[in-house]
């Protein structure tokens, strides 16, 4: 379906220095490449360089900008956090305050007029259209909230271009001199570096609220792709991320790839990151059973035996995940009853194990109707 704001869109004039970035880089990148081949040799050990800076550049945005500035997942030490500014400079995806504003501004309009990449005017401007074009000033000072009084925050916006050079041009450009191939350096770790960072950010915004699965919630486009995870740090995950934006984690679970989650508690270990916001277990599971039971229901009769044994199986689910996060609330206020409470906790997620096979069997039996 077209949105009706398509048209607003065209309004907006066009950004011709990010235009010019954007159209530029991968030719130039493509073109030192060349270069690098023709007079250098190519050397295959400048991939390393190319993938540290990959990294360091990309997961600045993902565990900096995204999880600890826009969403407030954790916190985390200043020398941390400047770090963070520093190197996310270098994935020249605009400065801190503007990107994170600019993240508050979607996850607060998906898909309305207001969400400065809404994928219904579709897939290129949720890609890179919006970037593009030159959108009212005054979005940073409505959506910045607490950044703008930021003094670390407020610093990197000043010195941004600056610092997005030295990081992402400069360093580049003396690893490559290190290594005896400066246009090498510069085209790998450089400017193809900060090519293939933009797209793999730029698809978290277009391809994963197209493609993927919904499996917490169809309240917006958002989609979980495990396979854009492999390319974004994590990222991937973005349906869970859009229902528990505050989580430190967007794979929740321990075999699901997210290297911002493991950076991120990894940091905790040595003190350098703290206060970690992880989303109750009995929270994400009854959403996921919610999102179950709503694409199960759809299109059976409401006075249907399996439409029925599908909402009893889960109402005894709800029962009990409500019971465990009862008690769960109890057991932090540490009272003389602490090892009673867990026993029954431990006894309510036993029945739990045996609700969700029951609920598993009404689903199969679904399926094979």
């Amino acid at each position: 379906m077209k949105n009706n704001n398509t048209d607003k869109t065209k309004e907006l004039k066009t950004d011709w220095v990010n235009s010019l970035f954007l159209t530029l880089t991968p030719v130039s990148g493509i073109i030192l490449l060349i270069l690098h081949i023709r007079y250098e040799g190519f050397d295959p050990n400048l991939l390393y360089g190319a993938v540290f800076f990959y990294f360091l550049c990309g997961l600045s945005i993902t565990a900096g900008y995204h999880r600890l500035i826009s969403h407030r997942s954790y916190k985390a030490n200043p020398i941390i956090k400047f770090l963070f500014l520093i190197f996310g400079a270098g994935a020249f995806q605009n400065s801190a305050l503007k990107w994170c504003s600019d993240h508050r501004r979607h996850h607060s309009h998906c898909d309305h007029e207001l969400d400065p990449y809404d994928i219904n005017k579709g897939f290129f401007w949720a890609h890179m259209g919006w970037v593009m074009k030159k959108e009212p000033t005054d979005y940073v000072k409505r959506f910045g909230g607490e950044m703008k009084t930021d003094k670390l925050i407020i610093w990197q916006d000043k010195y941004y271009l600056a610092l997005s050079i030295l990081v992402g041009f400069c360093l580049p450009l003396a690893y490559g001199f290190y290594m005896g191939s400066p246009i090498g350096g510069l085209a790998l770790a450089g400017v193809l570096r900060i090519v293939f960072v933009h797209h793999c950010t730029f698809f978290i915004n277009s391809l994963c609220h197209i493609i993927g699965y919904q499996t917490y919630t169809d309240t917006n486009t958002a989609k979980d792709s495990p396979i854009m995870a492999l390319f974004s740090y994590g990222e991937g995950y973005h349906n869970f991320h859009h229902f528990f934006q505050t989580d430190y984690r967007n794979g929740v679970y321990f075999y699901q790839f997210d290297p911002t989650k493991w950076l991120i508690r990894s940091l905790s270990y040595f003190g350098l990151s703290y206060d970690l916001i992880r989303t109750p277990d009995e929270s994400i599971l009854k959403a996921k059973i919610n999102m179950q039971e709503q694409n199960a229901k759809v299109c059976l009769p409401i006075d249907s035996i399996q439409y029925k044994q599908i909402e009893k199986a889960k109402e005894v689910i709800d029962i009990c995940i409500l019971r465990i996060a009862e008690l769960k609330k109890q057991l932090k206020k540490h009272g003389p009853d602490t090892e009673e409470i867990k026993r029954r906790i431990n006894v309510l997620q036993i029945e739990l194990k045996s609700d969700l096979e029951d609920w598993k069997m009404a689903l199969n039996g679904l399926q094979l109707a």
